[in-house]
């Protein structure tokens, strides 16, 4: 059962912790709300990916931050589908040169919102 309680934290989860932890290239705030075992898959500019979540967050680390680059950033939100303890959330996601759709799935564990894993494509502009 979707509760507008669920919804909220997912969503707050999202902004507070995923986008301005990307943005700001802070790997404490993305290690908040990803689940250790995350793998995330997807294409950039048509090239296969995959990443378990170590790489992921070593990635990030070790590249310019969105914020400190002064490029684009702009996360929205379009839905958030939840049912008993697992949801999908699907995004859009500008930052640097590309242009991402992510569908993020959460699984609501002792009580917290966690992404479990995340795919992405970018899209043309």
């Amino acid at each position: 059962m979707e509760t507008n309680q669920d919804k909220l934290a997912i969503t707050q989860a999202l902004e507070d912790l995923y986008l301005k932890g990307i943005y700001e290239g802070d790997i404490d705030l993305l290690r908040e709300v990803y689940h250790p075992g995350t793998l995330l898959f997807g294409d950039i500019k048509g090239e296969p990916y995959a990443k378990t979540l170590i790489q992921y967050l070593d990635a990030v680390k070790n590249r310019v931050s969105v914020k400190d680059s002064g490029k684009l950033f702009r996360g929205i939100i379009h839905t958030i589908d939840v049912v008993n303890s697992i949801a999908v959330a699907k995004l859009h996601v500008k930052m640097y040169d590309f242009n991402y759709d992510e569908f993020l799935s959460f699984h609501k564990i002792n009580g917290k919102w966690v992404i479990v894993n995340k795919m992405m494509t970018d899209i043309a502009q």
